[in-house]
């Protein structure tokens, strides 16, 4: 057999690609759409903006209610009190997120991303002022490309200055959450701030100016590690924005009046506005595509075309692969089940934890060197240091004694004054007859009463056992 025999002919069979992207420097104008996604999209962003912008200037007995204070180790919510030692919490929450995005995902597809995730919160909140002093995408477009004039300059300068103005009070109220508000407020206003409040302030306020209003969807295909990995989450029966490929082919122009049928056509009249009104510049009609964000833009889009021909909505929409093999699409399937259980689980567990925070804690440290001595009066004798800590943020008064020794003799304050979100170390000395030791090594507790609550209430003690040593053989 010679070498021509052996050749097996390879056909290309790879669909051109088109450019979806209006200019050829990948500048997309975005399309401005109305419709009932896009409402539910602004209802939906504008009330996350709302909750961020607000949430520093709530305040809760007396103080900011949402405060995640660095400096002195707590993070203030409402009238909860998380300090290092609960940060269990944190791992719970991040747990009970991350469980959360996989079961929405799974269900849903990438709805977060297209109407929740800040990023496309601002980069539609930028493009509503480019809309607003730059005019359509088609405006903008001939804007670009026009000379520099007093009619460019003008538009163009009250647009930035706009972006920079949402940029600068969104860096203020992110370290809002860091620094107390009012003293953040009055230090930026007498410009008495310290370097580093500043610096994160103008740092903040930077990156919202730059990823919202230049980087905005390079941030969701390229640096954003979710659009990459949301595949594995993905099955034939999660709802994505999808086009009706069955329906809608062959694409093409027609009048109103014709009938398509006639004309060997689909539904779709290739009119383009689909892509022209996609953020990400895409075409959906290629398939699901990474670069989608599901925020049913261009469902809004064609739904309003197909009225305009009088043909049934639903060309694009939120649907399944199986529903588009017209399969019938299973809600509970195990995967999601199994996101859901666990989702429920960890935020129980959340609740209890939160729930059952200590308003108090205690440490205790044992002399280091020594383990116990004998007294002049021949009795046998454990020093330790108490470190008392109060969680709240009001002062409270906490009474100690000690568990498991019989006629003890305490040497050391019994009743200690702790401020609110201090800690306060109390040297103790326990000393006990070594007739009244069985063993050379004892169970003890300390235990820590706070005599501002009801015995009763089981936030009231808290125990912490230890060791007490003898000579005991």
């Amino acid at each position: 057999m010679n070498d021509k025999q052996k050749q097996i002919d390879i056909k290309d069979v790879t669909a051109p690609v088109r450019s979806h992207r209006p200019t050829d420097d990948g500048h997309i104008y975005v399309r401005a759409q109305t419709g009932k996604w896009q409402r539910l999209r602004k209802y939906i962003g504008w009330f996350l903006m709302l909750l961020f912008l607000v949430g520093p200037w709530l305040v809760w007995n007396g103080r900011q209610a949402l405060l995640i204070d660095i400096e002195q180790q707590r993070f203030q919510i409402f009238s909860l009190t998380i300090w290092p030692q609960d940060l269990t919490l944190l791992a719970l929450v991040l747990m009970v997120a991350a469980f959360g995005l996989f079961f929405i995902t799974t269900f849903l597809g990438r709805v977060w991303c297209g109407y929740t995730c800040p990023q496309t919160v601002w980069t539609f909140i930028f493009i509503w002022f480019e809309e607003k002093l730059e005019g359509t995408a088609n405006k903008r477009k001939q804007l670009d490309k026009s000379p520099w004039n007093f009619n460019k300059i003008w538009r163009k300068t009250a647009k930035h200055l706009a972006w920079i103005a949402v940029s600068l009070i969104t860096g203020f109220t992110f370290i809002a959450y860091f620094v107390p508000v009012k003293e953040l407020a009055i230090q930026l206003l007498t410009f008495s701030t310290t370097f580093w409040v500043g610096f994160w302030v103008l740092f903040f306020a930077v990156c919202t100016y730059g990823n919202a209003g230049f980087m905005r969807t390079i941030m969701c295909t390229h640096i954003c590690p979710y659009s990459r990995f949301q595949s594995a989450m993905f099955d034939k029966d999660t709802y994505t924005v999808s086009y009706d490929t069955e329906r809608g082919e062959a694409r093409g122009p027609r009048s109103r009046k014709a009938d398509p049928k006639e004309l060997g056509l689909g539904d779709c009249i290739d009119c383009n506005l689909c892509v022209q009104v996609c953020p990400a510049g895409i075409d959906i009609r290629d398939g699901l595509q990474y670069e989608c964000i599901n925020c049913g833009a261009c469902i809004d889009a064609c739904d309003q075309t197909m009225d305009r021909m009088g043909y049934e909505r639903g060309l694009i929409r939120y649907t399944t692969e199986h529903n588009l093999q017209h399969g019938k699409t299973k809600v509970l399937r195990p995967k999601l089940v199994g996101y859901g259980v666990v989702m429920v689980l960890m935020l129980g567990l959340f609740s209890y934890v939160a729930a059952n925070i200590m308003p108090m804690g205690i440490e205790i440290i044992r002399d280091r060197n020594q383990l116990y001595r004998e007294t002049n009066q021949g009795l046998v004798e454990n020093t330790y240091t108490m470190k008392i800590m109060n969680k709240t943020l009001e002062a409270e008064t906490y009474r100690l004694k000690v568990e498991g020794l019989d006629d003890v003799e305490w040497t050391g304050p019994q009743e200690v004054h702790v401020r609110g979100g201090e800690v306060v170390s109390v040297p103790i000395s326990l000393a006990v007859d070594p007739y009244l030791l069985k063993t050379p090594v004892k169970d003890i507790a300390f235990v820590l009463i706070n005599t501002g609550l009801d015995e009763d209430d089981g936030k009231a003690t808290l125990r912490n056992k230890t060791k007490f040593f003898s000579a005991i053989n």
